[in-house]
């Protein structure tokens, strides 16, 4: 193509690839592994970024299909200067996870416009690399572990054309040679994967804190939850030990416990850091019986300190080293934020007993309302003690209000609209619909009204069973707001009132879900079981990925060395067994490349031994000189009495021997074991010592 080709042109010619230059197919594809580099970034990354950076390589695409000049350097040095001041504008800083990785995009896309020789390929290449790594900040998922693989192929496909300069080698010849590659490096990979040991905060980088996830919140104000029902995301995943699962009014898995009110929004008592329940304190807050339901529970990160539990959990081993800490409401709290994958193994009692006994100073700060709101709800509590006596026991105004719940028209719903100021009065009185956290948050507001303890608590019910490794999965669609309240010889005891509405959700599992979209509708109205069983396999693909590989851990690899017969293993045992390998391995690579060393021809040594033996005895040879230019030389040389060699018995029997050797290579009816000239070799007669002679004639040629 000329310069200056017009664009309709040039893209008329990408219909026949197989007439590209050599330079332009490798510009082409170089831009094409950068554009995927570049996507994967697409969800951790602002629209803007993903705006520019591939309006930035269409724009070097152009260039290169017309051939014309890249841009000098004030205009590039503008760019720069806008992708700097576009970064710092969006994160507030060029540094940290967020705006470092956004500059590095940048710059990888900006790098394209000056690719004019190899040297700037590396230095696209090795951008391309460090790009991959930042996206294991921001998620290790299966599937981002795929994408990364693809991109790392193209890069080493990429890197491998760059060092074949001459020709034009075929894309599959680079791509074969980068699987190769990676195929090569896999067992030192994995080698290190396993072994390396996991120094805490050396091994891993700490996410910004501003990072949020989505989940649950340590206030709630109405409507907040239900938002949670449209995000089909993995908030964690449980497996029960056979035989023990738990039944459905038993999956209650418990966060944030909100005791303060203030007209609109719950929070918890305790605050960032509650207290620890240790010893006389713990019995007296908790007290289990029964069978224990033996459970393991891998957490995705949330940034939130909470951890899960199935109630009531009273130990939990410790969480990245560091002690959980269990509060006076039962929530088990980290030390830190959740930021990566976590699992724990525990035991869980779903008989237990929480809180005093008897009436106490802490079950005040349960009984507060704020003064100005909701006051057909107080109405509403002075008329059921009215209707049932005044010293009607509490259990009794317990049972008034579910049996209200039951018979009074309430609905469980997704969307009851916005609530206002008083919005338990809009709940019982106007609305009468609502979605969990409307209904519990009302009857606890009820609850105190009646003179009742009562409290909200949080978390996540039910979940759905992977039938293809029997996992329950738990989504934040599972999200679950529920009542607690005090009774005098009972302590806290769960009432969960969205139960009384719609039964179906507690005992059948049955949460309210968002409508499928149009690609999604299509997929379940063409084959809904199909889907389902695709869905679960990858899902169960999945959390073997998060077993085998994020969740590989210091502790996993203390037990392999404790299964070796260490019994106190420490990090330095893993490193001298690390080194072990990595120095077996190394042999190994020695040994086998000793195998694979170009051996010598037995034929060529042999002939070797023959013409070194003749410039021993005074006959030089060239090294290149054939059996029959030896023979020739021993024939027709001059004998020690001046006559001809070729009376000489000894010079004929070498003469013959090496003709012989002529015949077991080239001549197919002459072929024969090479041992055989090795033993005739053996018992040739010395050979004759060549004289000086001025007539000495040279070699004839091969015939």
């Amino acid at each position: 193509m000329a310069l200056n080709t017009p664009l309709p042109t040039a893209l008329a010619a990408l219909a026949r690839p197989s007439a590209w230059p050599r330079e332009l197919r490798d510009t082409l594809f170089v831009l094409a592994v950068t554009a995927l580099v570049v996507l994967l970034q697409a969800p951790h990354q602002p629209l803007w970024i993903m705006a520019l950076a591939l309006a930035l390589l269409l724009g070097r695409a152009g260039l290169a299909l017309q051939q014309r000049p890249l841009p000098g350097r004030v205009l590039l040095s503008g760019l720069l200067l806008l992708a700097l001041l576009a970064t710092w504008g969006s994160h507030g800083s060029i540094w940290g996870q967020q705006g470092g990785t956004t500059l590095i995009v940048l710059l990888l896309a900006l790098k394209t416009l000056e690719l004019r020789a190899r040297r700037d390929a590396l230095v696209i290449f090795f951008l391309g690399f460090f790009s991959l790594l930042t996206l294991l900040l921001h998620s290790q998922s299966l599937l981002t572990a795929l994408g990364i693989v693809l991109a790392l192929l193209g890069l080493l496909s990429a890197l491998v054309l760059a060092h074949l300069p001459v020709g034009r080698p075929p894309l599959w010849l680079a791509f074969k040679l980068a699987a190769v590659m990676t195929a090569l490096g896999a067992p030192l990979m994995l080698l290190l994967f396993l072994l390396f040991p996991r120094f805490g905060p050396l091994w891993s980088l700490p996410n910004d804190g501003a990072l949020g996830r989505s989940g649950l919140s340590d206030q709630m104000q109405v409507g907040q939850i239900a938002r949670l029902a449209l995000d089909q995301s993995i908030a964690f995943r449980v497996e029960f030990e056979p035989g023990q699962r738990p039944t459905e009014q038993q999956l209650y898995f418990r966060g944030p416990v909100l005791s303060l009110f203030d007209g609109l929004v719950w929070r918890p008592l305790h605050g960032a850091q509650p207290p620890i329940i240790a010893g006389a304190n713990a019995a007296a807050a908790l007290q289990v019986s029964g069978q224990p339901i033996r459970y393991r529970l891998t957490l995705e990160p949330s940034n939130r300190p909470w951890l899960l539990a199935l109630e009531a959990t009273p130990e939990l081993p410790a969480i990245g080293g560091q002690a959980a800490r269990l509060t006076p409401d039962l929530q088990w709290l980290a030390a830190q934020p959740v930021a990566e994958l976590t699992r724990f193994e525990a035991s869980a009692f779903p008989n237990f007993r929480l809180g005093p006994l008897q009436p106490d100073a802490s079950l005040q700060i349960d009984l507060q309302l704020p003064a100005g709101f909701n006051p057909r709800t107080l109405q509403l509590a002075a008329d059921l003690r009215q209707q049932l006596g005044p010293n009607s026991p509490p259990q009794a105004w317990v049972d008034a209000v579910l049996l209200r719940l039951r018979t009074g028209g309430y609905q469980y719903t997704l969307e009851p609209g916005l609530f206002g100021r008083h919005s338990a009065d809009e709940f019982w009185f106007d609305r009468r619909q609502g979605f969990c956290e409307h209904i519990a948050a009302s009857f606890v507001v009820l609850m105190r009204a009646l003179g009742i303890p009562a409290r909200v608590v949080t978390g996540y019910h039910g979940g759905e069973l992977n039938p293809v490794d029997g996992v329950w999965t738990v989504r934040q669609s599972d999200a679950h707001a529920w009542s607690e309240v005090w009774l005098a010889g009972q302590g806290w005891v769960r009432v969960d009132p969205t139960a009384h509405v719609a039964p179906a959700r507690t005992s059948e599992l049955a949460r309210l879900l968002a409508p499928p979209g149009l690609i999604e509708g299509a997929l379940i109205n063409l084959n809904p079981t199909a889907l389902a069983q695709l869905r679960s396999l990858w899902e169960a693909t999945n959390n073997r990925w998060n077993q085998w590989v994020l969740n590989h851990g210091q502790t996993r690899q203390f037990d392999w060395l404790r299964q070796l017969g260490i019994q106190a293993p420490q990090w330095h045992h893993l490193l001298g067994l690390l080194a072990g390998l990595l120095a077996l391995a190394a042999l190994g690579a020695a040994a086998w490349l000793h195998w694979l060393r170009p051996r010598p021809d037995p034929w060529l040594r042999l002939l070797q031994r023959a013409r070194r033996l003749l410039q021993k005895q005074g006959y030089p040879m060239p090294p290149e000189a054939t059996p029959r230019q030896l023979a020739h030389a021993l024939l027709h040389g001059v004998g020690a009495e001046g006559g001809a060699a070729n009376a000489n018995p000894t010079a004929t029997a070498w003469a013959d021997w090496l003709l012989r050797l002529e015949a077991q290579r080239y001549d197919p009816s002459q072929r024969f074991d090479l041992a055989v000239l090795h033993r005739q070799w053996r018992h040739l007669p010395p050979l004759p010592v060549a004289l000086p002679s001025p007539a000495h004639p040279s070699p004839s040629p091969r015939t």
